[in-house]
């Protein structure tokens, strides 16, 4: 099921847990059907809260505060999941990565991003571990900062194509004075743009679940023009809600060139399904832009529709951190 070798294609899973490092996960690599994991704080929430896997070490860990505990938590799984994936990453070091993201709290904060970005690549000790860094003001600094110190990073919660601009300009800087080779992936959302569009476009003739892949490819397009092979367009948020789509639709229409697309463990188990794949026909740049000029024509605002999609992704981030501590304290 790979596409690796064919397109340079990676498929990523977006999905952790503990005892899921240590047999499916497995099996997905050693079958090639994935080359690397992605984690946010929502999907720690769910399988601390629903993995008896955690129990041992919250008990051991009680005594501390719950920033602390979610952390030991946290880095446990991924320095597990860093080694099992090492010798992939050893063999291709394009591919093999897992992403630990920065507190969201901090998305305002450069040097509070910095500082710990620096202290969890330093503490989990495995150079195929990506820093999740949101892309803000102080995010682009911090990004800068973190790669020119040869430490990996995931751009996220990219939106707009400008977003992606200022993504790859801030990793290229920080590449072009690093001290070590470092690579980083932007990570552009995809169905959320449908699911906040939808409804209106078809109100308004306009083709619906479309927005999501063109401005993603958009973003894609602009990411390339700097040619830089250790930066990659990552495709995020792919999955399906409702039955209206098939459930890889936001893999099957994404699969391009010197790119990553991370997905969640149900979608990559119908995507194995769903048996061979080939390459995706290539949206161009200038077809990408008549589309947003004829939603201009309709009255669709693309920059209202950026803004309240990186707001409302901010603030989820926040919000389901602040929850998983919430649930931890309890």
């Amino acid at each position: 099921m790979s596409l690796k070798e064919d397109i340079n294609f990676s498929l990523w899973c977006d999905f952790i847990e503990r005892d899921f490092l240590e047999k499916q996960f497995q099996d997905l690599i050693k079958d090639e059907v994935i080359q690397g994991a992605t984690s946010n704080p929502a999907i720690f929430a769910s399988s601390i809260s629903n993995s008896v896997a955690y129990k041992q070490q919250l008990e051991i860990l009680q005594a501390n505060n719950a920033k602390t505990i979610y952390e030991e938590l946290a880095m446990t799984d991924i320095k597990r999941a860093a080694e099992v994936l090492d010798a992939m990453h050893k063999d291709d070091y394009d591919d093999g990565f897992i992403s630990l993201e920065v507190d969201p709290t901090l998305c305002d904060d450069a040097n509070g991003t910095i500082e710990e970005g620096v202290r969890l690549f330093k503490t989990i000790g495995h150079d195929n571990v990506m820093i999740k860094v949101p892309a803000t003001k102080a995010g682009y600094i911090a990004m800068e900062e973190l790669t020119s110190q040869g430490i990996n990073v995931n751009a996220t919660l990219i939106f707009s194509p400008q977003q992606a601009i200022n993504c790859s300009k801030a990793l290229n800087a920080g590449m072009e004075k690093s001290v070590a080779e470092c690579k980083a992936v932007v990570s552009i959302f995809v169905s959320r743009f449908d699911r906040l569009c939808d409804n209106e476009f078809r109100a308004k003739g306009i083709e619906t679940s479309r927005l999501g892949i063109i401005n993603a490819v958009k973003c894609y397009h602009e990411i390339n023009k700097f040619k830089n092979k250790n930066i990659r367009a990552l495709f995020a948020s792919t999955g399906v809600k409702g039955d209206e789509l098939e459930s890889t639709y936001y893999v099957d229409n994404l699969l391009y060139p010197n790119s990553v697309n991370t997905a969640p463990l149900a979608t990559i188990e119908d995507y194995i399904s769903s048996g061979s794949k080939e390459a995706s026909k290539i949206i161009s740049e200038n077809d990408c832009d008549e589309f947003f000029k004829m939603l201009s024509k309709h009255g669709i605002d693309i920059n209202e529709i950026y803004n309240t999609l990186l707001t409302e992704g901010l603030d989820a981030f926040k919000v389901s951190f602040e929850e998983l501590l919430s649930k931890i304290k309890a």
